[in-house]
């Protein structure tokens, strides 16, 4: 009952604010709500007590004890929704697949995958040494196990 109620209020927050999107909603049995969110644009703190505000607000304490969380994805945290690879593109991300291990720019998505690219130094086709080569790859969205953004301090 409380679950179908929180869901509805998170809806109608979400529809009032297009750009953002929910990333994870959690509910445990002790009435504790954890809702994960982000945006086309990134997200705000502001963004997080609008939400928090819209599902709380509307919710009787006095019928239901309940704890609420309302987060961003976290910079560290997996891209888990092809939506969120959009806001990314132009920043390096670290992708890992069944095949192996990719770590470049993401330069394009689409509705079922993302290109990387990156520089590797690759032997020389004729002679000694080695020359630098750009490389390119296509990852389907089925095929990724795990991308995270590859933060630079």
């Amino acid at each position: 009952m409380l679950k179908e109620k929180v869901e509805s209020l998170l809806n109608k927050a979400l529809e009032e604010n297009p750009s953002l999107f929910l990333v994870d909603f959690k509910m445990g049995g002790d009435n504790s709500i954890k809702v994960v969110l982000d945006g086309d644009q990134g997200i705000s703190l502001q963004d997080c007590m609008d939400v928090s505000r819209a599902i709380e607000h509307n919710l009787d304490r006095e019928e239901e004890d309940f704890s609420l969380e309302v987060t961003s994805a976290g910079a560290t945290s997996p891209l888990l929704l092809p939506r969120q690879y959009n806001k990314n593109i132009g920043r390096k991300l670290q992708v890992k697949t069944s095949v192996g291990q990719f770590e470049g720019t993401l330069v394009e998505t689409s509705t079922n995958s993302i290109t990387l690219e990156w520089k590797a130094r690759e032997p020389k086709p004729v002679g000694k040494g080695k020359v630098t080569v750009q490389k390119k790859q296509e990852i389907a969205f089925s095929d990724i196990q795990e991308a995270k953004v590859k933060l630079k301090f």
